[in-house]
């Protein structure tokens, strides 16, 4: 029985450019897909974002965030308009971790003041302890 050898380098390399053009064009295809796409959903959460940062006391506690969040919220609805969706998605996303940035803010400034409130509380009752002590 004859074993024949056949050169597989020459076969792969024909079909290396053709597989990478094939990638490239899917690829193409794909971001030229997206880019058209009215980013709907990310200005929804970021809406929502906005909101809970507002309900959470953001504007109070976090407002240079608060501004920069409708800031960009304001301008991301305006790019959406003009169409500009890359814009608008972008600006979206910024506004919603701005927003997220504050609502924590928020939350971490009513947790102090519910610590420093709980802080006195005690402070109050040792020394009314104290006095009935005396």
């Amino acid at each position: 029985m004859e074993h024949y050898r056949v050169n597989t380098s020459s076969v792969r390399s024909s079909y290396g450019p053709l597989k990478t053009a094939l990638l490239s064009l899917a690829a193409g295809a794909v971001l030229t897909g997206c880019a058209g796409v009215a980013p709907v959903e990310q200005y929804a959460v970021t809406q929502s974002a906005v909101n809970a940062a507002v309900s959470a006391g953001g504007t109070e506690f976090a407002a240079v965030e608060m501004k920069s969040a409708q800031d960009k919220l304001k301008n991301a609805e305006l790019a959406l308009h003009g169409k500009h969706y890359e814009q608008a998605r972008r600006l979206a996303e910024q506004a919603e971790w701005d927003a997220r940035v504050a609502e924590r803010k928020a939350q971490a400034a009513k947790a102090r003041r519910a610590v420093e409130d709980a802080r006195q509380g005690v402070q109050d009752l040792r020394e009314e302890g104290l006095r009935a002590a005396s």
